[in-house]
């Protein structure tokens, strides 16, 4: 029985980050997968670093700088086929590029999960994944990422199994202790050197983690972690600098070999949690 997976993300490199392991996996079991990308990330950092609104920040750049290392990332995961849905990237929560008509955030869900939909019945994927409802971690794309994906699930004459990308609590709390022993590094590293230290976020910080309990797919993606690591290697331009790259591969190979999701909907009425996205269809 031939089988498909389906995966709605934001903006180029989302794929890498968060299921990069279950697309290379996937792919190697002879899984046909689908990445639908939605938007083309043009309010990404520009190469050096340069944020968005400052000097030197030229959108159509960047998103051609994206779209090239998309390619790239996609290659490496052999996906079958990437759908971009080309809207404008929003920015974060706030800024004035939420209000641009032509952004992802401004577009109506309907008019989006319209076009999602017919993606859907193209390929009828068995199992789809995308983001829970405040888009893991509150970004407007992500947020009406999940929005038009279950708009798009209503229109289809079929239900298929849709699983949101998760962390667990446990693992979060992993995460936030050695971020917080890295801040403390580099604090003491500038100290040394005669700087002051970077300040210390002082804002209310969203709660990323899932309960344990809640947790439905526990995914092995060890075979294949070396994949992951190219795929969001591949996208330089956002993540050189980031906390995946600053583990080296051999860390990431320790730390990296799992991915986790929450069911949304349990069209096979599966019970309790499992180690396969596509339990029961094979």
């Amino acid at each position: 029985m031939s089988l498909t997976f389906l995966a709605v993300h934001a903006h180029p490199d989302d794929e890498a980050s968060s299921t990069g392991g279950v697309f290379a996996l996937l792919a190697a079991q002879g899984v046909r997968t689908v990445l639908v990308t939605c938007t083309n990330g043009e309010y990404g950092d520009a190469p050096g670093g340069i944020k968005p609104g400052a000097s030197g920040h030229d959108p159509e750049a960047v998103a051609t700088l994206r779209e090239a290392e998309l390619d790239r990332a996609v290659a490496i995961l052999h996906v079958d086929r990437l759908v971009r849905l080309g809207y404008r990237d929003s920015g974060m929560v706030g800024w004035p590029q939420n209000e641009d008509p032509r952004s992802f955030w401004a577009t109506r869900v309907d008019e989006a999960a319209d076009r999602l939909a017919a993606v859907l019945l193209e390929e009828r994927p068995e199992v789809v994944v995308t983001y829970n409802e405040i888009g893991f971690y509150g970004h407007p794309d992500h947020i009406q990422a999940h929005r038009i994906t279950l708009a798009a699930i209503k229109r289809l004459d079929y239900e298929p199994t849709v699983y949101f990308n998760a962390i667990p609590n446990s693992v979060m709390a992993r995460y936030r202790a050695r971020w917080a022993e890295e801040a403390r590094q580099r604090a003491d590293a500038a100290l040394a050197r005669g700087e002051e230290p970077e300040p210390e976020f002082d804002g209310e910080e969203m709660d990323l983690g899932t309960p344990d309990d809640q947790i439905a797919a526990t995914i092995d993606v060890s075979a294949v972690v070396d994949a992951k690591f190219d795929a969001l290697a591949a996208h330089e331009s956002q993540l050189a600098d980031s906390f995946f790259m600053a583990m080296g591969r051999e860390r990431f190979r320790l730390d990296m070999g799992t991915e986790w999701f929450v069911r949304a909907t349990n069209p096979h009425g599966i019970d309790g949690p499992v180690t396969d996205l596509f339990a029961g269809y094979r």
